[in-house]
């Protein structure tokens, strides 16, 4: 357990999945989240769920911010949001993204531009707009980037998703020069294969991603929240510029999942 009471946290695609998982977790812990999703219902939904489950257990508070967190405009409002609501912001996390499949010779123009506005654009402006206001409350804070194991080693069918996940964590470095003197740390995790509402639709993803991955399961989404809290929390106060993968040793070895 860390203890995340006094801290305001806001965080982009927390609808559900590995997003909805790290907000729940935090405010568990103390926190006020603030979760955006672009389907409104959902984010909704989501808050009512952590709300109703947490009712008698003294923790945090989340509130909703529906909207596009690839719209520079809406991220502003969505900081905006969260400064009014509680105050500041001390933790942001780039979670929203965007998969589309398609290899080199059938990706449209489209679909790469949606894929690199959600997945760099949205985060590296969530980044500069929360630092600009975490540098104006002058006591640090921490932003933290959702990158890949396909950011480290190729997949078939993911040219541009992968593209945008090692920029993501070529991001986090760079950012390492601005954030640190402000007491900022930046850093990424790259989620290998992980059980969400998405993957579990495919009744074939368990039985693969269990026989290829070393450590004989894929992720849960608790996985992914538990190095998520450690990196955002003041236990990982000099960590910065950094990319943990958790992928149960994917990476490793790298087998392709084919039936």
């Amino acid at each position: 357990m860390i203890d995340f009471r006094k801290q305001t946290v806001l965080i982009t695609g927390a609808g559900q999945g590995i997003g909805f998982a790290i907000a729940r977790a935090l405010v568990r812990q103390g926190a006020n989240v603030v979760l955006n999703d672009y389907d409104e219902t959902l984010a909704k939904t989501a808050v009512d769920a952590i709300l109703n489950e947490e009712q008698s257990a003294s923790p945090g508070h989340c509130i909703a911010c529906p909207g596009d967190a690839s719209d520079v405009t809406f991220i502003q409002r969505l900081v905006d949001t969260t400064v009014s609501a509680f105050g500041g912001v001390d933790i942001a996390i780039a979670n929203a993204g965007i998969t589309i499949f398609g290899d080199i010779f059938t990706t449209t123009p489209d679909a790469f531009q949606k894929i690199v506005d959600l997945n760099l654009r949205g985060s590296f402006f969530l980044a500069q707009l929360s630092a600009k206001q975490m540098r104006e409350q002058g006591r640090g804070g921490s932003v933290l980037f959702m990158s890949s194991v396909v950011g480290h080693q190729a997949h078939p069918g993911l040219p541009v998703y992968s593209m945008t996940k090692a920029g993501l964590e070529m991001l986090a470095k760079q950012l390492v020069i601005d954030f640190s003197p402000l007491g900022i740390t930046v850093n990424a995790i790259a989620p290998g294969a992980t059980l969400t509402e998405r993957t579990l639709d495919d009744p074939t993803y368990i039985p693969i991603w269990s026989r290829i991955t070393p450590m004989g399961r894929p992720a849960t989404v608790d996985d992914i929240t538990n190095a998520a809290l450690f990196l955002v929390s003041p236990a990982s106060r000099h960590i910065t510029g950094q990319s943990l993968v958790v992928d149960g040793g994917w990476t490793s070895i790298s087998p392709p999942p084919v039936e």
